[in-house]
């Protein structure tokens, strides 16, 4: 698609912060969004031309939507294939990244063989279909992190299992289709944010995250392993890349185990968590140069602006209740710290509600006071931590 300003408009379904922040990426470029989302007034109806309230797999929904856009994408997964096939024929508006590869992604054994059977380093794993499967797993594996094969994010979806004793009680909370993969001895986990335009690719730089309770908490770029290790990481995402169809953004999530090997976690297909740095500190984000790619129009650059470093913010309450946040002042009065809101009306424990980026001065290359990325590390939790839940 040849670029234009105005410019076409771009049709997401799935209207959460992700969609929020590709229309705020896009208007610069004078592109218009329009979102579906099942959420009245979600939070991407702010920045958005205009949503269409509907499940995220309701065919009329999506026929509303293709009649409205020039180019369907999706952020996020509990979209439905066959729905964007058969609209896209429909309508004759493509759809990217292609649902073939949406069709893989979704389900995380599926997405695993893709991979193994591509070559892509993957850990160990096996299909779960009962308690006598997960039991040998445990067995064979020392130890298993059990997932479910759709619909598992943030963590949910996840259970480690350690004894073949607990395997009938966490069969039983999953509560569905699963797989066991290897319990890792990984050094650190890594993420690589992955760009599919129209003929050529891109990589950004690889990113460290740091997760507790199976949610990611920080990132910091560029990643604190050794050159070796980072060199890896690229290629091990450039081969993800070559194996998946459509154009887009893919969050590529990463092992560094204790031997220095890189393995594949999970795909994202579409702008990821791990990637949210990139609006500062880059020269072009992540949620840009999704919008570029999906438009078929060339890719922005990737090039560091400086360490960064950044840090969710989750609903730190112990109930449901209305999402809203003090203590703003030390934060925003910090030089080179960014802060995003994501615009949910609700605050939940451990919901992820905005984020805080934390640049590293680019000043002189000589510089010896610059401060480490350790040093933004601790910046970025300690203003974080200063947020008051009302």
């Amino acid at each position: 698609m040849t670029p234009t300003a105005p410019g076409p408009t771009l049709g997401v379904v799935g209207g959460g912060q992700l969609g929020r922040m590709l229309g705020e990426a896009a208007a610069p470029l004078g592109v218009d969004l329009v979102v579906s989302d099942p959420t009245p007034d979600c939070p991407a109806a702010p920045v958005a031309r205009a949503q269409i309230e509907g499940d995220f797999d309701d065919p009329e929904t999506l026929r509303r939507l293709a009649d409205r856009a020039d180019v369907l994408t999706f952020e996020i997964e509990l979209a439905d294939p066959e729905v964007l096939d058969a609209v896209s024929d429909e309508f004759g508006v493509p759809v990217h990244p292609a649902p073939d590869t949406l069709r893989t992604i979704q389900d995380k054994l599926v997405q695993k063989r893709a991979l193994a059977d591509a070559g892509v380093p993957v850990p160990e794993f096996v299909a779960v279909d009962d308690e006598a499967d997960l039991r040998e797993a445990v067995e064979r594996f020392g130890g298993v992190m059990l997932k479910a094969r759709e619909g598992g994010y943030d963590g949910r979806g996840n259970l480690p299992v350690q004894s073949p004793d607990e395997a009938g009680e966490a069969l039983a909370e999953l509560s569905g289709p699963a797989m066991a993969e290897q319990f890792l001895d990984f050094e650190r986990e890594l993420s690589v944010i992955g760009v599919q335009g129209d003929g050529e690719t891109a990589l950004f730089p690889v990113t460290e995250t740091i997760h507790r309770e199976e949610i990611l908490r920080e990132t910091v770029a560029p990643a604190r392993a050794d050159d070796e290790v980072l060199a890896r990481a690229r290629e091990v995402a450039q081969s993800v890349l070559d194996l998946l169809d459509g154009r887009g953004v893919f969050g590529i999530e990463l092992f560094e185990t204790s031997e220095g090997e890189v393995l594949v976690n999970e795909i994202a297909p579409r702008p990821h968590n791990s990637g949210h740095w990139t609006i500062e500190g880059c020269q072009t984000s992540q949620f840009e140069q999704h919008v570029r790619a999906v438009l078929g129009w060339p890719l922005g650059s990737t090039k560091l602006r400086a360490p960064t470093v950044s840090a969710n913010v989750l609903g730190d309450v112990p109930d449901s209740r209305r999402a809203q946040v003090t203590g703003l002042d030390s934060l925003l009065a910090e030089p080179g710290v960014g802060f995003h809101w994501y615009g949910k009306r609700e605050a939940r424990p451990l919901r992820k509600l905005g984020h805080l980026t934390a640049v590293a001065d680019a000043g002189p290359e000589d510089s010896t006071d610059a401060p480490t990325r350790e040093d933004l590390l601790a910046t970025a939790r300690d203003l974080r931590d200063g947020l008051v839940f009302e």
